[in-house]
């Protein structure tokens, strides 16, 4: 899995958020915790993007 993460430090920590949130309950919505991600730490459209798409990619590889 290659690892490739946009640059900001928002969406690093975004990432962090997200995964942290999941491990506590890995059935939780990863389309909500996005969108709140998105408005946590300010994330422009295309970060929000990237994040659906990253947990979408993480998600068929598990």
């Amino acid at each position: 899995m290659s690892n490739i993460m946009p640059e900001g430090e928002d969406i690093r920590k975004a990432v962090k958020w997200i995964s942290s949130r999941l491990e506590e309950d890995p059935a939780q919505s990863r389309g909500k915790l996005i969108h709140e991600a998105a408005f946590k730490f300010d994330l422009s459209p295309l970060d929000t993007e990237f994040l659906t798409n990253f947990f979408r990619r993480k998600r068929t590889e598990a």
